[in-house]
């Protein structure tokens, strides 16, 4: 399945909606008892999850009035996480941009996944124009999955994680890495070079959808899917989320080492090798502009449009 959250105009609060791609369905008109938001969802996610996957499969949807995707503004699939937690989970990032700076690769990495906190205040979704910080002239994208946890649950093993996940979407990690080159050399961040924007959508993708082109593994399941950012229509970046080094049910377990995780909660994977200007360096077409258009795909996860505001 894939659900979104939507409104018809600016200050309207976000619905939850099951979509096809082209079509909408309000999830509290399809079943008047549901919660009307995606946050009600998750909270009683498998009851929820299972009546409209039985909807769908029994293609009782078109006996119920449908709106016009295009007719509508979309939301990130949770419009305010509870909490969002951004691995750094790609091998060959995290070498690329180490030596873009001349450091070599921190051994340590290899330790355990690595995470930081980030600001679940500042979400938006496809199709919204993203605000340059003030104070900086290196803004970047960042081509990452997120996923999206279904069921709280604390101390998750990783052969248990997949039962908390309800969900996959395209993460945009927007950076204003001259803030953030600053800040790190304080030992703390990155910070401020980070919380003025994330983006994600179009739509949650549940597992189910997947299941054609996952990996499974002793360490949690691996899917083989093209990730590709387009600046103004130019490829910059192409990866596969296949070659990710630790996945998402490793960072679940690290996550939820003595904490709880709860629904709405959000997990980033980092980006994927390729996937943001540092990594490919200035000369690919320098740092973003007002006006650029940034796409990030994946495959069966869907396209996620953006503007830099000018």
């Amino acid at each position: 399945m894939k659900l979104l959250s939507y409104r018809h105009r600016e200050q309207e609060q976000y619905r939850a909606g099951l979509t096809d791609g082209e079509w909408v369905w309000d999830v509290a008109q399809l079943m008047p008892d549901a919660p009307d938001t995606m946050e009600g969802l998750l909270e009683n996610w498998e009851h929820w999850r299972a009546l409209l996957h039985k909807m769908e499969q029994e293609k009782k949807l078109n006996s119920h009035a449908g709106l016009k995707l295009e007719s509508l503004l979309l939301g990130p699939p949770i419009p305010r996480p509870r909490s969002f937690r951004d691995f750094y989970a790609f091998e060959e990032h995290v070498k690329t941009a180490r030596s873009r700076r001349g450091l070599a690769m921190i051994p340590e990495w290899y330790d355990f996944p690595v995470f930081y906190f980030s600001n679940a205040a500042a979400f938006s979704g496809h199709k919204a124009e993203i605000h340059r910080p003030k104070a900086t002239v290196r803004l970047d994208y960042e081509l990452e999955i997120a996923c999206v946890i279904g069921k709280a649950g604390v101390d998750i093993p990783v052969e248990r994680a997949a039962e908390h996940i309800a969900g996959f979407a395209i993460l945009n990690d927007w950076s204003a890495r001259d803030l953030q080159l600053e800040e790190v050399k304080v030992g703390l961040g990155p910070a401020k070079g980070k919380d003025f924007a994330t983006s994600m959508g179009p739509w949650l993708v549940t597992p189910d959808e997947l299941e054609g082109v996952k990996i499974p593994g002793a360490k949690g399941d691996r899917y083989d899917m093209t990730m590709v950012a387009r600046v103004n229509g130019v490829e910059y970046s192409r990866g596969n989320f296949r070659d990710i080094h630790y996945t998402f049910a490793e960072m679940i377990a690290r996550a939820s080492a003595d904490c709880p995780l709860y629904p709405g909660d959000v997990i980033g994977s980092g980006t994927v090798g390729t996937g943001c200007i540092l990594e490919l360096g200035e000369e690919k077409g320098g740092w973003l502009q007002p006006g650029d258009v940034i796409e990030l795909e994946v495959e069966r996860l869907g396209v996620l449009r953006n503007t830099i505001k000018k």
